[in-house]
């Protein structure tokens, strides 16, 4: 993880399972870019996928590689926003790498559940 670029102060570092939907997500510049939707995970087996963040552009999935920290008021990604894919049913071919495709299909799977 890298030094918390946003700001203000984010607290402590946390673990991804105690991350509150609606905590802010902030891209590598500190820019504010949205907010937690949900986070993507594999409890079971304790795999961290991403997180599904809500912009006022619509919903991206940030994959766990692209999350730099962790915090209890904040969560910094290690790009800008619009370099995050949007969550799909059917991911485009060119992001299989890394088990991507699997964690966008979970996110729009989220997406269109009711809740």
């Amino acid at each position: 993880m890298t030094q918390n670029e946003a700001p203000e102060d984010l607290g402590e570092p946390i673990a991804y399972v105690v991350l509150q939907d609606g905590t802010p997500v902030f891209d590598k510049s500190g820019t504010r870019a949205g907010k937690v939707e949900h986070v993507i995970a594999d409890e079971q087996e304790d795999i961290f996928h991403g997180l599904l963040v809500k912009t006022r552009d619509g919903h991206r999935f940030a994959p766990a590689s692209k999350v730099s920290g962790i915090f209890e008021h904040g969560v910094i990604l290690t790009v800008p926003i619009a370099d995050l894919p949007e969550p799909s049913e059917d991911p485009p071919a060119d992001l299989a790498d890394d088990g991507l495709r699997d964690s966008l299909k979970r996110a729009w799977n989220w997406l269109v559940q009711p809740h």
